[in-house]
């Protein structure tokens, strides 16, 4: 019986984890330049050991006709022909192109929403987790919610690949001596850390870059725009033009990393708007109640326990459907 794309049915459960690992092996190998005759004989030997060799392959196939050949987060890495991580990095590769061709059939997830919830990053975090990493240098990354990285250290560089969220850095002295520069590449620019702890934050068309301690080199992607040396304290925003003024930096605005939201004086709706990036669902206020001044500290971990906090202290009543994952702060 035929399955996805002309593909012959074998059951997503039906095939080997090995053989999709295999067929994703042969995928980099292909992508990553001209094989050898022996190579080449190799594969051709490989894809017709049996049907189900030939089917893993079909599937790999028409997965990069799907994605229009190895998408470049994938590539990158892939690519890279460093001795001592290369081999490291094309095995996280692989592994990521066999969890693709395990549910290809499935349904083909497309490449774009594989790539928004960040199922194939080196380290993602879900909606209201925040996880703390120490990267093979030493330095130490936390993971804000709903955030998705790539790490990629080799012999010439320490780089973070941010693709959605936020991270807080605290970098470290390069281990090897190689004095390896260590930077943060984001859709709208690099942020080449001078020794220094410092957070990112993506969001809608803008970069927000914050400086604690020593000084990040922020360079927007824009051609004409020139870089600037962001020194501790203070914090600028990346947009598609390029970099706006510096700004101080406050407590505030930092606490997130101590996973805490704090407000002074804070619309109620931007208390709302920053409570909901750490929960699944809606959660919103009613437009009597908008305005209402929020002050105080609240857990961005259990925002369930914010809202009550919220209940406690000001005339509001929350009123929760389908199940609570539809929130909604009412005038009490």
């Amino acid at each position: 019986m035929p399955g996805v794309d002309g593909v012959s049915a074998v059951a997503p459960e039906a095939m080997a984890e090995s053989l999709l690992d295999e067929a994703a092996d042969w995928l980099v190998r292909l992508h990553g330049g001209a094989l050898s005759p022996a190579e080449r004989a190799d594969f051709e030997r490989w894809s017709q050991t049996s049907s189900a060799h030939h089917q893993a392959w079909a599937r790999a196939e028409s997965l990069m006709g799907k994605l229009g050949g190895l998408p470049a987060a994938l590539a990158m890495p892939a690519l890279d022909r460093s001795v001592r991580h290369g081999h490291r990095q094309r095995r996280a590769v692989v592994a990521k192109l066999a969890a693709l061709l395990a549910v290809a059939p499935a349904g083909w997830l497309g490449w774009s929403l594989v790539q928004q919830q960040g199922w194939t990053a080196d380290a993602h975090t879900a909606i209201g987790e925040q996880r703390h990493l120490t990267l093979a240098d030493g330095s130490r990354l936390l993971l804000d919610t709903a955030t998705a990285v790539d790490i990629v250290f080799d012999s010439s560089q320490r780089l973070i690949y941010l693709r959605k969220g936020a991270i807080s850095i605290q970098t470290a002295a390069d281990p090897s001596g190689a004095q390896r520069p260590f930077a943060v590449h984001t859709a709208l620019g690099l942020l080449r850390a001078l020794g220094t702890r410092f957070t990112v934050r993506c969001s809608d068309a803008a970069v927000h870059l914050a400086v604690t301690e020593g000084a990040v080199e922020a360079t927007p992607s824009q051609a004409l725009a020139p870089a600037m040396v962001v020194q501790a304290g203070q914090q600028t925003v990346l947009t598609a033009q390029g970099l706006e003024a510096l700004q101080p930096v406050s407590a505030a605005q930092q606490a997130w990393v101590q996973g805490m939201l704090v407000a002074d004086a804070m619309p109620l709706h931007a208390v709302c708007a920053a409570l909901s990036r750490y929960r699944s669902g809606v959660l919103q206020c009613a437009p009597e109640v908008a305005q209402l001044r929020i002050s105080g500290a609240y857990p961005l971990t259990d925002t369930d326990q914010a809202l009550a906090m919220l209940e406690s202290t000001y005339p509001l009543q929350v009123a929760r459907r389908w199940r609570g994952h539809w929130v909604t702060l009412l005038a009490r």
